[in-house]
């Protein structure tokens, strides 16, 4: 059953008075009305978009998360039961850039709470397999790119201050309390942005992910991401001459360290590991769950990034 069909049989089971979508920074006056003594429900579409909506809520919200435990949110499509959890909802937290494919089929299904697109205010890359302007925008109007937005930690920052400024409008009495949380938070993200470009400054610039998954990190701290799969999600295929051409690459740069992902076999990375007599590490793009947080993850990438480039 695809995506669509889903959500027509939702559309008959949940009878919905028609109502206009609301994108939150479309308008920035609009506010959800609920009941003064409710919590705000809010559902977020993948991980870090959940932890940050924890933090920035903490008690004043009911936080669901969508994609399950080890499942890439590149894979997820919703459920019958996730559309249902999601149209009682009051908000929902997106990536945007093209991330959440279903957001259209669910406002073409009239959901009437708040869309947070958290990618508002973020200079799009322009993804290698999409289009060459930055900021294209596809049919239904969405900006279309490299969605991997959260990687960068002061792109995270404005994530976590969308999320933040989101709430207040939705919930005006606990204003102050989601924007005190996200002021906090975000010192923690200069801390973790300040780290990073201490200590890879002055290191080697050449690094190989395995997907396409760290341009706005490589962007902000001046280095060069190569990559075995050249798509930004990481099920593109590997040919022989892939595996050559990066083989080639990296003795070229005299590279020893190939990354490589949680969720991804790492027999590819380790057969270019092996040619050059290197070792492979393992390069986060922190898209499923796990039990550390966010920052702890990204200071496990530095870690590595470090042995392979320091």
């Amino acid at each position: 059953m695809n995506a669509q069909t889903k959500m027509a049989i939702i559309a008959i089971v949940v009878v919905i008075p028609l109502t206009s979508i609301v994108v939150y920074g479309t308008n920035v006056n609009q506010e959800f009305t609920s009941n003064d003594n409710s919590k705000l429900q809010v559902v977020s579409s993948f991980n870090p978009l959940h932890e940050f909506s924890q933090i920035v809520g903490g008690e004043k919200i009911d936080a669901t998360l969508l994609v399950p435990v080890g499942v890439e949110p590149h894979d997820w499509e919703p459920t019958i039961k996730d559309v249902q959890r999601m149209q009682k909802s009051d908000l929902i937290v997106i990536n945007g850039i093209g991330f959440e494919s279903w957001v259209d089929d669910l406002i073409e299904n009239d959901y009437q709470g708040i869309i947070v697109n958290t990618s508002n205010g973020i200079e799009l890359n322009s993804s290698k397999e999409g289009h060459e302007d930055e900021g294209h925008e596809d049919e239904h109007g969405h900006l279309e790119g490299d969605p991997h937005i959260w990687l960068n930690p002061l792109y995270a920052k404005i994530q976590v201050q969308n999320i933040a400024n989101a709430f207040a409008n939705s919930d005006s009495t606990n204003s102050e309390f989601y924007l005190a949380n996200a002021e906090k938070y975000n010192k923690k993200l200069d801390s973790l942005d300040s780290k990073i470009r201490t200590e890879l400054s002055g290191c080697n610039s050449d690094f190989i992910a395995f997907h396409d998954a760290f341009s706005y990190f490589a962007d902000e701290y001046d280095l060069n991401q190569h990559t075995i799969v050249a798509t930004t999600n990481s099920h593109g295929e590997v040919t022989a001459k892939t595996l050559e051409d990066v083989i080639s690459t990296a003795r070229e740069l005299n590279i020893k360290v190939i990354f490589s992902e949680e969720t991804v076999n790492t027999k590819t990375s380790q057969i270019i590991a092996n040619e050059i007599g290197g070792r492979v590490l393992v390069l986060s793009p922190l898209e499923i769950v796990s039990e550390d947080n966010y920052i702890s993850k990204m200071t496990q990438n530095l870690e590595n990034l470090k042995e392979a480039l320091c």
